[in-house]
């Protein structure tokens, strides 16, 4: 019984694929991301250079522009944060419970080995977050065509503490990881998971820049949109 564990908040930085036969690559949900704020950043910058057109006859087009697109950014970003913030609960998975028993907070990735032949599908990496001492999360895999995952620990941004192998016999039973020791079980593995954590994290900062422009794009064209214009008096 660990139920004097407390549990961590859901981090936000997880990455949750549907379905693989959506999937070309570990990546494709950050790619699609990437490129939701990347064009969402574009077409609010038109917004704001529309913004200087006050009269003429393209002044109602350039309103009705800004107004569509900072409308589809609205909605764009309100379905992000409320889809990161809600507990994604995955039907028919395993739940792997992982407790930092370790005296210090350390930040988790998982990944999956999935047995597929193409080398794009095989890793599966997941950013679980950084957990407390006496501390857990929770994550739910798929593991139709996989049978083992690997967890992975830092300390700081470079320091890797901690590694671990786990094969799954029985795909029904749902783990416990309880950490407890800074080690690393396989140099090698270990080496591989690096690889494909720092790709990981390359995408997350990409995809955070834009969306961190995209959010300032749309305040901005906000700010413009319902700024009242000065009425100067006559003297």
């Amino acid at each position: 019984m660990i139920d004097y564990v407390k549990r961590e908040k859901h981090s936000p930085l997880v990455y949750r694929p549907r379905n693989n036969h959506f999937l070309r690559g570990n990546f494709i949900y950050l790619y699609a991301m990437f490129y939701l704020f990347f064009l969402l950043a574009v077409l609010l910058s038109f917004g704001l250079l529309f913004s200087v057109i006050k009269t003429g006859r393209f002044s109602s087009y350039a309103r009705a522009y800004r107004l569509v697109i900072a409308g589809l950014a609205v909605v764009a970003f309100t379905y992000y944060f409320i889809q990161k913030s809600i507990d994604h609960f995955v039907q028919d998975s395993m739940t792997v419970q992982v407790v930092n028993k370790l005296p210090f907070p350390v930040d988790f990735y998982i990944i999956k080995i999935n047995n597929d032949a193409d080398p794009d599908l095989k890793f599966e990496t997941r950013h679980l977050g950084i957990i407390r001492n006496n501390y857990y999360r929770i994550d739910y895999l798929k593991m139709d065509s996989s049978d083992q995952y690997w967890i992975a620990a830092y300390m700081g941004k470079k320091n890797l503490v901690y590694f671990s192998q786990h094969s799954v016999p029985n795909k029904n039973e749902d783990q416990i990881i309880e950490v407890q020791n800074y080690i690393v079980q396989s140099s090698k593995l270990a080496e591989i998971a690096k690889t494909h954590i720092e790709e990981l994290k390359f995408e997350n900062i990409k995809s955070a820049i834009w969306m961190t422009l995209s959010l300032l794009l749309l305040f901005l064209n906000l700010a413009l949109f319902f700024r009242k214009d000065k009425i100067k008096i006559p003297k």
